[in-house]
């Protein structure tokens, strides 16, 4: 077999590497993001170079202490994304015109924000970026008024039978209809879906490079649908969040994301910023007590209003025994949820 040669005419490829960087801070689950260009907003993110990084992950770190000033701790490799037209703006920020990216992203957990000393660094709740994924008030309005309506839209006007049918089943494993249940891992389902509906606005800027069949005249104002972000970042962190939901359920990884001491209620409080549902209380502090992740420090602190409140720590033996187990997530059930 002999070797083609590669046409004149070939695509560049840059590779991109891009960091999701969480926290909870109080009840509100934040990404570290920068503002980019002309107020874009992003995720850490810059070009891979062979000749400086050895190694993807040195390149991330770097990339992040640069334009942060924030230094990483354990960080892990989440998922490689190179849809084709969706770089924009991207391409031209990496240094180049035309050019298909190819982003590596990254996962990073912390008890806490890190202060940000770059002018450009920003902790964004994700909820502004996602607000229909935060169900703890109960099911958010967008929902039921907007984006619902807008999915039904797009698969009554499926070009075939069977692209409705598709397209329909789509829907409801993403948006838990028809009886399906909302499961909150599939936070990049529902992103995608939208995307393709045409609900969010990196839809439209992506449409003719994308070759997206959107509506006519259908195009969302502003941040209805949550705070944009450039190039696919949007979908990076909406890959992120339901990494970070789904482990939640199987790896004690939420005590990456807690103080060194903590109530039973802020521990709650932290895994149902996560989820984006309140607990049952007592269900999930029998799973906590029960679970030998948790240590009782003996000593309390006295909250706003009520009795002085037991602080724990993280059994760090219990850990390592069961590291392959997570926490329950007992979510309480409402009236809305199940008619969805």
């Amino acid at each position: 077999m002999t070797n083609k040669p590669i046409p004149a005419h070939a695509t560049n490829v840059a590779i991109a590497l891009n960091a999701v960087i969480a926290v909870v801070d109080g009840d509100r689950p934040k990404v570290l993001c920068v503002r980019s260009g002309e107020n874009n907003l992003a995720l850490p993110y810059g070009p891979f170079d062979p000749e400086r990084h050895r190694t993807f992950e040195i390149g991330v770190r770097e990339w992040v202490e640069r334009q942060t000033h924030v230094s990483l701790g354990y960080i892990e490799q989440l998922y490689t994304f190179g849809d084709k037209g969706r770089e924009a703006p991207a391409a031209a920020l990496l240094g180049g015109t035309g050019e298909r990216v190819v982003s590596v992203g990254y996962l990073a957990l912390a008890p806490g924000p890190a202060d940000v000393l770059a002018d450009d660094a920003v902790w964004m709740d994700w909820y502004s970026i996602f607000p229909w994924e935060d169900w703890r008030d109960g099911e958010p309005e967008m929902l039921r008024d907007r984006i619902i309506p807008g999915i039904t839209n797009w698969i009554e006007n499926s070009s075939t039978p069977e692209k409705n049918n598709t397209r329909q089943r789509r829907a409801n494993i993403a948006f838990g209809l028809d009886g399906f249940g909302w499961e909150e891992e599939r936070t990049i389902d529902r992103y995608e879906l939208m995307y393709e509906a045409g609900l969010v606005l990196e839809a439209w800027r992506d449409r003719e490079a994308a070759e997206l069949d959107l509506p006519v005249g259908e195009r969302p104002a502003g941040t209805a649908m949550g705070q944009p972000m450039i190039s696919d970042h949007r979908r990076i962190l909406a890959t992120a969040i339901g990494r970070i939901r789904g482990k939640l359920k199987y790896r004690p990884i939420i005590f990456e994301m807690t103080m060194p001491t903590f109530t039973l209620l802020q521990l709650q409080q932290t895994a149902e910023a996560i989820v984006g549902f309140e607990f049952h209380k007592q269900n999930f502090r029998r799973s906590v007590e029960k679970s030998g992740f948790v240590e009782n420090t003996g000593e309390t602190i006295q909250p706003n209003a009520g009795r002085p409140a037991a602080l724990f720590r993280v059994d760090r033996a219990g850990l390592k025994d069961r590291a392959a187990a997570g926490l329950a997530v007992p979510r309480l059930k409402r009236p809305e949820e199940t008619s969805t």
